[in-house]
């Protein structure tokens, strides 16, 4: 850079030499000239006022004073012995340098105060004199010495701060000055404790310092810049000097990032406020620039450093070599073994002004503050070491790497910076590195041994070829291994650098092959396989490398494969050193997130061959498919060791990802390549017949997961909950029969009409042993102790009922096996009660009428009764003939009733009825106070075959489903057989007529008047008696009643012998018409045994307390409010429901009007992105769908009803593609619905609308509704509160206590709970994957509306959402990116931060995450209900509201009532 301008240091070393000779004092003796200065210097000294006030001078005239300066001058250089005489010289001219300040002192001459400048200068030179070093001297004395240089050096630091007169000449004399003192105490080797190893910082800040003051005031010349680099050049062996380096380098990279790149920028705080003072406030910012760069370039490239020779070549080092007592080169000086410490300072300055540039805002990146000299030069103390047992972050999946700048600088612009030294540095030790070194050692053998004269002050290098690149030379100490911690900080920089990249930067191809070849170099494995330091920085720094779409990156693959085999298999790390500083568990985890970038890349390259960097051919050509084995390796092994819990959850989430890929790539491969036959087929099935085929990793996934849970995870909630969700996952995945032809004996066969496909389940064994495994974690987190069951706990046991459901569901087979199904039956049954009937098998079982209800809480219970009821309803039977949408029946009773066909329209004809008038045919009973019954007694039209039917409505817990039933007395097979012939055979009838005799009808037998009468008879009166009693004239009447009778019967035999019907007249027997109306609601009733009352026990005083429970309750239709309370049940779904919301971001929008125009009909977008969203669940629409929506009005509504399509339709445009206005995604199981809804424009009308409309109904409700879910007198606090549907809460105890966890029973209401606003889930397809900073997640909120925001009464907030961030990179593949509030179970697996999957698994990953994140929302939860419990809890409020309290006889007579 100064290669044309001239260097000053000939006139330094003529200044240093002349100081000696400036007084005239030296032509005479030593101590003529000591006795001189004694008296001359003392009288100076008495003027200066320190030891009595200050006096005018009294030397006037400019002789005198260059007089007095002449025996100062000789004074400096007296022996230390002559300390108080050396000293006041130092007074006396350190008072008179206050010429220069804007108030001179009393005390300096006139002469000085009219010439500061001249006389500035001549004392500045003579100043040398004070820092010769002395030898021989005592350190005592050296102290001495010490302290006055740091009184001189203090003076002209001040001095050139504050004052306003100094020249150009002056600046420079002050400036070869601080040269020349750095020159003569630091260019000779360090020896400890001298002057130069004392004053060495000082010295060193005060001219760096100076210097920076220089620029602002008078900018040196190149030529004073030249000289400061070859300076620097001979002070390398000095450690401040690096330190006080970087810490000048820090503080002007501060200073320029201030106004290159604006305040938004990250801003790098220095280390203490006395680095931010550094520079001078006055500097412009072109000078910063300026001063920047030269300092950058001050000391040449760090890289020399790790060469000895070259250090250590100056004319000091050789003297230091010729007189040494046993000879030496001059490169085995002892101070030369700091170097490795120096050069490891030296790259993480460099590294530090990386970090800066790249906005990593760290406080002190380097350690900033003036270091000793005589550090000891020691490799770092290792960092603490990795915990032993697993323990949950406060909050998993949180990346403490600090985000990068934005507006950083192009990778380019840093690389033409420092990459020329980063990549040198990179190569220390390395293959290359030392066949260069061979290399020049050859050219320099050639050449004959000489002595080279160079023009830098004269000095003299001895030049021996032959031993200056022989390693066997250097001290042990200054081997080429030990300057490995500033290679590994060099490389470690460099991936930070590459890890920069920004979506679509371009990366001069030169950087790239550079990097590769280094980082090829670095990841060279040694035979002992030990993790060496290069190869940690490596991992360490790279997480992002293999995601970035770095072109050629994947030739790095093999030797990233190889270091990750070292580092995460293992428990135990194998160090080289044990001085190693690193987090063994940050370590690992950077290893994982490479881990997790690699995975998918055999299956998505295949058989593409890996290109090899070396130009060696005969190497066998390597295909990434091959690499996929030692990848399942590792993985399963770091799983099998890792002990940190976030670690253990990324590798979980890896785990799925890898046997879900598997298993859809065989799929998708097998099934496109079936009508093909040749090699490539065959090479496929070999694959997939291989140890890592998709079944294969579904037995190892399994049995690894299961063993860990139970032996280690089993007491952290993270993982436990990971490893669930990754067991519920594998049991979701069928695998194709080519898969397992080895294992055919062991498949089953499963038919699904609803998909028309034949499913191949997996293994029934391995899926038997995983079931088994996860009811003994059950059972084992069950049985802990007491103290043990908390929140967490009781968490990780619901989870693991869900897991059991999802394996009972995908493998309904488990069921017919006899020990599955009763190992599962027992888990329940510890569930719901605490305790199985049999605790082992020999125990006689326990009647659940002989146990005590004690569940482990009241959520596993609930849990318990979830999978109880899934096994009895649902396993094999789901999805139902109504399709996944729904698990209820799809009928009510308006449904019902159009079939009967019996109600009457306006119009006199047979039709259609309203809700109220369908209620009104139906009888509602209801049963265990949590089933509603509504019985219809009239035939579905079926009056061709009439029969006692009953068609039942069953409202439960867990849905509605409808049943019709007949009461035959002979099989449907046989009922329908009837007799039409024509004579049926009869004999002819007799037509005589009978003679009807007389007798006289008796009232008591014959022989009543035999029997002896006794008391009793006389109990009973005479009509003699009654005669008295009543009077004649009631007796009259009776005998004439009796007398009419008699004569009614003789005219009625009569007519009966004269009609034609009489048996004397020959007829057919005719059948009796058929009876079209029963009551087979009372018959039904009976059967079932809800009749049968409750017989107490007197002598029980259990049974006989509190009043007694009827099997039955009898509901009050006629309220008009009831049919509404009905479709509220209905519209509380028994399975749970969420929304995603998918926004498609392109290349640098950051405002929610750009984002949510990506959706218009004229807008276009990557195609991918529509692919994903057909893998995310079914289109259907919103019309004829009866599941979940995404919208809370228009959710669960029944095929064939009416809508209401009024204003919130009319707003649908033609552009609404999946908004949810006419389509929407939809998926759903056996415990979960799912909606992915894309907004756009009409999603805010929409919600507007909506918000509008229901708080007006609110408000007009208010009157004549109250809130079911409020404690007595609250519901009139509720005035404001929006009710617009299902399950209404009340928020006015949301400062009360916490609720105890309990459960209303009976009459009792329902404790006032604040419901969790359900989970905001985005998904985002990021174009440019920088835009994930700039996402406006709070302007989005307003298109993400269900309608259920109101009812919590909990707006929902940016810092409560959820964001799955998808980014294409231009391989075809997706990174992912996670956000989401800060908490213990915050981020859901299996997707995680980082992890880079294949489009054709992307829909089912992300589906499973958005699940998984809103199960573990509601595990969190302490308020949350499951939905069987909401709905339990709306039927006793029904029961509450419109229950009739009957008698036992008022209910049996009310069975006898019709319906209206």
């Amino acid at each position: 850079m100064y290669s044309e301008w001239a260097s000053l240091s000939a006139q330094i070393t003529a200044n240093s030499c002349g100081a000696q000779c400036f007084s005239v004092l030296n032509k005479f003796p030593a101590s003529a000239g000591r006795e001189v200065v004694i008296s001359v210097v003392k009288q100076l000294g008495t003027n200066l006022g320190i030891t009595q006030n200050a006096e005018p001078s009294h030397l006037v005239k400019d002789e005198e004073v260059r007089w007095c300066m002449d025996v100062i001058c000789f004074g400096l250089s007296l022996p230390l012995q002559e300390h108080e005489t050396i000293k006041d010289c130092v007074n006396v001219y350190c008072e008179w340098l206050t010429a220069l300040h804007p108030q001179p002192r009393i005390s300096v001459p006139k002469p000085i105060c009219e010439d500061a400048n001249l006389y500035a200068r001549q004392i500045i030179n003579h100043f040398h004199n004070l820092f010769v070093p002395r030898q021989g001297e005592s350190s005592d004395t050296i102290k001495r010495q010490a302290v006055l240089c740091h009184r001189v050096l203090r003076t002209l630091q001040q001095t050139a701060q504050i004052s306003q007169h100094m020249d150009r000449e002056t600046w420079d004399t002050l400036l070869l000055f601080l040269l020349a003192i750095n020159e003569i105490l630091l260019a000779p080797p360090t020896v400890k404790d001298d002057v130069g190893d004392q004053l060495c910082e000082r010295v060193l800040s005060v001219l760096f310092e100076v210097w920076l003051l220089a620029c602002v005031r008078c900018f040196p010349s190149p030529s004073l810049w030249k000289t400061l680099q070859e300076s620097c050049a001979m002070w390398r062996h000095r450690i401040a000097l690096v330190d006080q380096w970087n810490r000048v380098n820090l503080a002007l990279t501060a200073r320029l990032l201030e106004f290159s790149y604006g305040p938004d920028f990250t801003q790098l705080k220095n280390a203490g406020d006395e680095d931010g003072q550094l520079i001078p406030a006055g500097m412009t910012n072109d000078c910063v620039a300026q001063t920047w760069y030269r300092f950058l370039r001050m000391i040449g490239n760090p890289t020399a450093l790790c060469s000895p020779h070259i250090i250590s070549k100056s004319s000091h080092f050789v003297q230091w070599a010729l007189t040494h007592e046993k000879g030496a080169e001059t490169h085995q000086h002892p101070c030369l073994q700091m170097l490795p410490q120096i050069f490891l300072n030296a790259i993480r300055g460099i590294s530090s002004q990386v970090d800066a540039f790249l906005g990593l805002s760290k406080t002190a990146l380097i350690s900033l503050t003036r270091s000793s000299a005589n550090a000891a030069p020691t490799t770092p103390t290792s960092g603490p070491p990795s915990a032993s047992s697993i323990n949950s972050l406060p909050s998993i999946g949180t990346d403490l790497r600090p985000p990068l700048s934005v507006a950083r600088p192009k990778c380019n612009s840093i690389l033409h910076l420092f990459g020329e030294w980063l990549f040198e540095a990179a190569h220390i030790g390395g293959d290359t590195w030392l066949q260069n070194r061979k290399k020049q050692a050859c050219e320099a053998s050639k050449r004959p041994s000489s002595m080279i004269m160079e023009n830098r002050k004269g000095s003299i290098s001895l030049s021996q070829p032959n031993s200056l690149n022989d390693p066997t030379s250097l001290p042990p100490t200054l081997t080429i291994d030990k300057y490995e911690s500033g290679r590994a900080e060099a490389i470690g920089t460099l991936c930070k650098i590459f890890c920069a990249k920004k979506t679509g930067e371009e990366i001069l191809p030169v950087y790239l092959a550079r990097f590769y070849m280094a980082l090829q170099q670095c990841l060279k494995i040694t035979e002992s396989k030990e993790c060496d330091e290069t190869l940690a920085s490596i991992l360490l720094h790279s997480a992002d490398l293999f995601r970035l779409d770095l072109d050629g990156i994947n030739v790095l693959l093999p030797g990233f494969i190889a270091a990750l085999e070292i580092v995460l298999p293992d428990k135990d790390l194998k160090l080289k050193t044990q001085a190693i500083a690193f987090n063994r568990t940050e370590l690992r985890r950077s290893a994982i997130n490479i881990l997790l970038s690699i995975m998918v890349l055999p299956l998505h390259y295949h058989t593409l061959p890996i290109r090899n960097l070396t130009s060696d051919t005969g190497e066998k050509v390597l295909t990434f498919l091959q690499l996929k084995s030692r990848l399942m390796n590792i993985l399963m092994n770091a799983l099998q060791v890792e002990t940190d819990a976030q670690n253990t959850h990324m590798l979980l989430g890896g785990l799925l990802l890898c046997v879900q890929d598997a298993v859809t790539f065989e799929d998708t491969e097998l099934g496109g390549t079936d009508h093909l036959s040749g090699p490539g087929v065959q090479h496929h099935e070999e694959n997939l017949l291989s140890s890592d085929n998709a079944h294969a990793l579904f037995v190892r996934a399994t049995y690894l997961v299961c063993h860990r849970l139970i032996s280690s995870w089993k007491t952290d909630l993270n993982v436990s909950l990971a490893a669930l969700e990754l067991l519920s996952g594998l049991a979701r995945l069928h695998i194709r029969e080519t898969a397992r032809k080895l294992t055919n004996d062991s498949l089953v066969k499963i038919f699904e009409p609803s998909q028309n496909i034949t499913i191949i389940s997996t293994d029934a064994l391995e899926c038997k042993r995983a079931v088994k495994w996860i009811c003994d974690y059950i059972c084992y987190q069950c049985s802990r102790p007491p103290p043990a069951h908390s929140k967490d706990l009781h968490s990780t046991i619901v989870a693991a009922f869900q897991c059991t459901a999802a394996w009972l569901m995908q493998h309904p087979y488990l069921l017919q096996d006899k020990d599955c199904l009763q190992t599962v039956l027992e888990v329940v049954e510890l569930g719901i009660s605490g305790t199985k009937s049999q605790s082992k098998n020999g125990d006689l079982p326990k009647f659940k009428d002989e146990k005590e209800l004690k569940p482990a809480s009241m959520r596993v219970r609930d849990a318990a009764e979830n999978l109880l009821t899934i096994i009895l309803e649902q396993v094999g039977y789901f999805p139902s003939e109504c399709g996944p949408e729904s698990i209820s029946s799809l009928l009510d009773e308006l449904a019902l009733m159009k079939h009967c066909n019996s109600l009457p329209t306006g119009d006199g004809s047979v039709g259609v009825c309203n809700a109220e008038q369908a209620i009104s045919k139906f009888k509602y009973f209801v049963t265990e106070n949590s089933t509603i019954l509504a019985l219809l007694e009239e035939p579905l039209g079926n009056d061709q075959d009439p029969q006692p039917t009953v068609t039942l409505l069953i409202r439960g817990p867990f849905g509605r489903h409808a049943w019709t039933m007949q009461l035959r007395h002979l099989p449907r097979s046989k009922s329908g057989v009837k007799y039409h012939a024509v004579n049926p055979g009869r004999p002819i009838p007799m037509n005589d007529i009978t003679q009807r005799p007389e007798c006289e009808q008796k009232n008591f037998p014959e022989g009543v008047d035999k029997v002896q009468p006794c008391v009793a008879d006389y109990s009973i009166p005479t009509i003699d008696q009654i005669r008295e009693q009543y009077g004649a004239n009631v007796i009259s009447e009776l005998e004439a009643m009796l007398e009419n009778q008699s004569i009614h019967e003789k005219l009625a035999w009569a007519e009966s012998d004269n009609s034609i019907d009489s048996l004397s007249h020959a007829q057919e027997c005719v059948p009796p018409t058929v009876c079209h109306e029963f009551h087979a609601a009372r018959l039904f009733l009976s059967h079932f045994g809800f009749l049968s009352f409750e017989i107490r026990d007197p002598h029980n005083p259990i049974e006989s307390l509190g009043p007694p429970q009827r099997p039955l309750i009898v509901l009050d239709t006629k309220s008009t409010a009831f049919a509404m309370d009905l479709d509220k049940l209905d519209k509380l779904s028994a399975r749970t429901h969420d929304t995603v919301y998918c926004f498609y971001v392109k290349a640098g929008q950051t405002s929610a009007q750009q984002i949510i125009g990506n959706m218009a009909e004229d807008q276009s977008y990557d195609s991918h992105f529509a692919n994903m969203l057909q893998t995310l669940g079914w289109p259907v629409q919103v019309a004829e769908h009866s599941g979940w929506t995404g919208f809370a009005h228009n959710s669960w509504s029944l095929k064939g009803t009416s809508i209401p399509a009024d204003r919130y339709q009319s707003n649908v445009s033609s552009e609404s593609n999946y908004n949810g206005a006419q389509h929407v995604l939809y998926w759903a199981d056996v415990s979960s619905e799912i909606a992915f809804v894309v907004p756009n424009a009409w999603n805010l009308r929409y919600n507007s609308e909506m918000d509008a409309c229901s708080l007006s109904s609110n408000c007009s409700d208010q009157s004549t509704m109250s809130n079911v879910w409020t404690r007595g007198d609250d519901a009139g606090s509720l005035k404001s509160k929006p009710r617009n549907l299902s399950l209404e809460l009340d928020t006015n105890t949301r400062n009360k206590e916490p609720v105890p966890p309990t459960r209303r029973k009976g009459n009792v209401s329902k404790p006032t709970l604040l419901v969790q606003a359900p989970a905001k889930i985005f998904l985002v397809w990021l174009e440019s994957f920088e835009d994930y900073l700039n996402f406006p997640v709070e302007d989005l909120l307003a298109y993400a509306r269900t309608g259920e925001e109101l009812q919590s009464m909990q707006l929902p907030r940016a810092a409560d959402c959820h964001v799955i961030f998808l980014h294409s990179l231009q391989s075809g593949l997706l990174r992912v990116k996670l956000l989401g509030p800060p908490g213990r179970m915050s981020f859901a697996t299996p997707l995680v931060d980082g992890m880079v999957l294949s489009r054709r698994v992307v829909g089912n990953l992300v589906r499973q995450t958005a699940l998984n994140i809103s199960r573990r929302r509601r595990l969190d939860n302490d308020n949350y209900q499951p939905p069987h419990v909401r709905r339990r809890l709306k039927v006793q409020d029904i029961v509450q509201k419109y229950k009739m309290d009957l008698s036992e006889a008022e209910l049996l007579a009310h069975l006898f009532q019709r319906s209206i």
